[in-house]
């Protein structure tokens, strides 16, 4: 599959490792670019960067408050990756069914094992 040459989506804008974490930084609520940048150790023009890319996607808002900037999360723009990951929740409960399941023979065999 050939990689999409833009971030103009929430996918690609996530698929960078440093954007997740500032999403995860910003979840404890709203910080300037200097705090962010500082905190995951890179250059404030470089924490600049990806928050464009998220504010972009529609992952993250800004708002002026006195000399600062600051910058939160708007978790709606998570959506489409929400509906994307809840496609493989039939997987998983069908998975997890059959361990449980392995697991009460298991049970059920101890038991027997031990009369």
């Amino acid at each position: 599959m050939a990689r999409a040459a833009t971030t103009s989506d929430v996918f690609n804008a996530i698929a960078e490792p440093q954007r997740r974490q500032i999403l995860v930084l910003l979840r404890a609520g709203d910080r300037p670019v200097t705090e962010l940048a500082q905190e995951l150790g890179m250059t404030q023009p470089r924490a600049s960067k990806h928050l464009r890319v998220l504010r972009e996607v529609g992952l993250v808002r800004d708002r002026k408050a006195g000399k600062q900037r600051l910058y939160g999360l708007d978790a709606r723009g998570l959506r489409p990756v929400h509906e994307w990951t809840g496609g493989f929740e039939r997987f998983w409960n069908e998975t997890f069914d059959r361990l449980d399941a392995y697991v009460q023979d298991l049970k059920q065999a101890r038991q027997e094992g031990s009369n």
